[in-house]
């Protein structure tokens, strides 16, 4: 069996002549098959983002909603105080508290 001598030169230069070719190719090609994907995961995460954004300003809303509830019910509270002590100073009867309904001897 004869072995024949290897041109490590020769081959080293056809190897990098072929990667001048063949490494644009497979980067232009890359760019376009790869895009739409990378397009598509960026959109998802902006849609999630963007619903996170949503729960959270909703719930904000919601507290926001029941602070104002809890002082509108406070502010009655303090009104219907005034209106107690007022009385009081003034000498006027207090409001019956229970309505005036059949004493039940009917």
């Amino acid at each position: 069996m004869q072995v024949l001598p290897i041109d490590i030169t020769g081959i080293v230069a056809i190897v990098m002549g072929m990667l001048v070719v063949l490494i644009p190719i497979a980067g232009v090609t890359a760019r376009f098959a790869l895009k739409p994907v990378v397009e598509s995961f960026a959109m998802l995460f902006q849609d999630q983002r963007i619903q996170d954004t949503v729960a959270i300003t909703e719930r904000r809303v919601a507290l926001l909603e029941s602070q104002i509830e809890s002082l509108e019910h406070q502010l009655s509270q303090v009104k219907d105080a005034q209106d107690f002590d007022r009385r009081l100073e003034s000498g006027e009867p207090a409001a019956p508290s229970l309505p005036s309904g059949s004493s039940g001897t009917d």
